[in-house]
């Protein structure tokens, strides 16, 4: 339903969107309630249908902004540069951007399962295209001899399972900076696709 003049949508509707995110974060998508959503927000649960049709649309949207910003903020970092220095931008890029965002990741991989089969298709194939950067940096990498990988998508998929599974235990007061977290990876990820 569209809003009229004058509306608070352009407010309302990213507030919405925040309130979603931290409550499938919080609870996972299953347990929250558009009523809940609505709570949290300051609105009656039917208001919420100003903004959003339904508790899906609410997931797909979360999760389509987050690949999109993804791609979007990776095609910022990428360069033409050589394969070892580009597999070391996409390490340090991927890190640095999951731990700033850990709620929008967590619901972006563990709620896949709750995506219908026709939004489920679209995020594949947005996940597809960033996993397609990092291995035309594998596959340059082996056909200029600087890495040895046997099967670069196989090599793409342990990369970011590595790289993404920092959100997992990373905590800012831990014993360890973002940087030093960014150098122990590109290490290893280094040491583990060198020729």
């Amino acid at each position: 339903m569209a809003r009229t003049a004058g509306s608070h949508s352009d407010i309302t509707g990213p507030r919405v969107l925040k309130a979603a995110l931290q409550l499938f974060a919080r609870h996972g998508f299953a347990a929250v309630s558009m009523r809940q959503i609505a709570a949290q927000v300051g609105v009656q649960a039917g208001a919420l249908y100003n903004y959003i049709p339904d508790k899906q649309t609410l997931l797909f949207d979360l999760m389509r902004t987050h690949m999109e910003e993804l791609l979007s903020a990776w095609q910022d970092e990428a360069g033409a540069d050589t394969a070892p220095a580009r597999l070391e931008r996409f390490t340090r890029f991927h890190i640095r951007y999951h731990l700033e965002r850990p709620d929008e990741v967590f619901v972006s991989y563990m709620e896949l399962r709750n995506l219908t089969p026709d939004n489920f298709s679209v995020i594949e194939a947005l996940r597809r295209r960033y996993e397609d950067q990092l291995e035309a940096i594998l596959r340059d990498g082996a056909q200029s001899g600087d890495f040895d990988v046997p099967d670069p998508k196989v090599a793409t998929m342990a990369v970011i399972a590595m790289v993404t599974g920092v959100t997992t235990w990373y905590r800012t007061a831990g014993r360890l900076t973002v940087d030093e977290v960014q150098e122990i990876y590109w290490q290893m990820v280094r040491k583990g696709v060198s020729a």
